[in-house]
């Protein structure tokens, strides 16, 4: 768990911010995440994802603008933290208690009770086929 302070800016796990540092020089982008949470993308990992939406038929055109629309570059700063704007924390429910995880190419950043919620109905739910016969190699 982590925390935003109180101006929103939470401080990037030191996991991932020596990588996104030295790969993209701390540059982001944030968007809304249908799912309930915010994404956030290294810039050129948005820049190949943004390129596939907007070369999506026009029917997509809601679903472009939940991403793109909501997209805003953030930088880490010198003090390791992202500025969340408050736009998007208000959107997302992120108050105080965060979650920050990787999630392939991308990060998410949750309101910590959401996800806990998320992911006990997810266990209560019970794992899906594909997952239970998915054997990593």
């Amino acid at each position: 768990m982590l925390l935003l302070d109180g101006k929103g800016r939470l401080t990037v796990p030191t996991r991932w911010r020596e990588l996104l540092v030295a790969n993209v020089n701390g540059q982001l982008v944030v968007a809304k995440n249908p799912d309930g949470c915010l994404s956030l993308y290294p810039l050129p990992v948005w820049e190949k994802f943004e390129t596939e939406l907007l070369s999506l038929a026009a029917e997509n055109d809601p679903w472009r603008r939940i991403f793109v629309g909501s997209a805003t570059d953030v930088e880490i700063d010198s003090a390791a933290r992202v500025l969340i704007p408050p736009e998007l924390r208000l959107w997302a429910g992120l108050d105080r208690e965060v979650k920050f995880m990787g999630v392939g190419p991308h990060f998410e950043l949750w309101d910590q009770a959401r996800y806990e919620a998320r992911e006990s109905a997810a266990i209560a739910a019970g794992r899906p086929e594909a997952l239970r016969n998915l054997v990593i190699r």
